[in-house]
């Protein structure tokens, strides 16, 4: 994936996909869920046009300050998951930051932390982002990858690898 390296010092320079991956790390930095913490990069023409991270809505209380709000989800093979509920997805974020400062997606890259849920997917789907490049698969995310082979957006992964969450 890298670029070049320096044949001197040995640095090897980052990829495009490697150096927004690596702003989706700092960004989540700012998220107020420890549960999931992420971030995610907007990008078109190798330019960032949003970020944005898990946080409550505007001027409701945090995870971080007074615990998570967890739902139960059954689905529909029976199997039950527990979900946090508090925070708006880095995904969301993102897209409603674009939103409110008049910023297009179309024809944009997203980058994220892992498949976004079916939500986000709809939304990233419906605002024109293009591709989706995620560090590694969420354990629920089959869904959004059938809806973004249907609706044409590209999907990349850095890693195949499968991230769970603990009392999941």
């Amino acid at each position: 994936m890298s670029d070049k390296t320096d044949k001197k010092s040995g640095y090897v320079r980052p990829s495009w996909d490697e150096y927004f991956m690596d702003m989706t790390e700092a960004v989540a930095k700012r998220a107020t869920c420890d549960r999931g913490r992420a971030g995610c990069v907007i990008v078109r023409d190798k330019q960032i046009l949003v970020t944005g991270y898990v946080g409550s809505p505007r001027g409701l209380p945090h995870c971080d300050d007074v615990g998570h709000l967890m739902k139960k989800v059954i689905h529909e093979d029976g199997t039950v998951s527990q979900h946090c509920v508090r925070t708006v997805h880095a995904e969301q974020n993102a897209i409603t930051q674009a939103a409110r400062r008049g910023i297009a997606l179309e024809g944009s890259t997203i980058y994220v932390k892992m498949t976004p849920c079916r939500t986000c997917a709809m939304l990233i789907i419906n605002c024109g982002i293009e591709r989706v490049v995620c560090k590694m698969k969420y354990h629920a995310g089959q869904e959004s990858e059938e809806m973004f082979k249907q609706a044409g957006v590209k999907l990349d992964f850095f890693s195949e690898d499968t991230l769970k969450y603990d009392n999941q």
